[in-house]
């Protein structure tokens, strides 16, 4: 449990480190929304894209069978580019 405390004319407060990591909101932007019990946090990803480069790394990693000839197209995103 936390409390609400004073910031200049504002109010803030402190989240514990460890629901930080587990909410996965380490250095991101917060969104906030009020919902009908209260308030929600959540990250704003600053691009759809962003980190798929580590995810298709992982999925392929995971299968061996790809040759890296997939890894290099699924990572090339220039027939994208407008």
């Amino acid at each position: 449990m936390t409390m609400l405390i004073k910031i200049g004319n504002s109010q803030g407060i402190r989240i514990p480190k460890s629901l930080i990591a587990q909410a996965h909101l380490e250095n991101v932007q917060i969104d906030l929304e009020v919902v009908e019990n209260g308030l929600l946090l959540k990250p704003v990803l600053s691009s759809k894209r962003e980190n798929w480069e580590e995810n298709i790394k992982n999925v392929l990693s995971n299968n061996t069978n790809l040759e890296e000839e997939a890894i290099d197209e699924f990572l090339n995103d220039s027939d994208l580019e407008d």
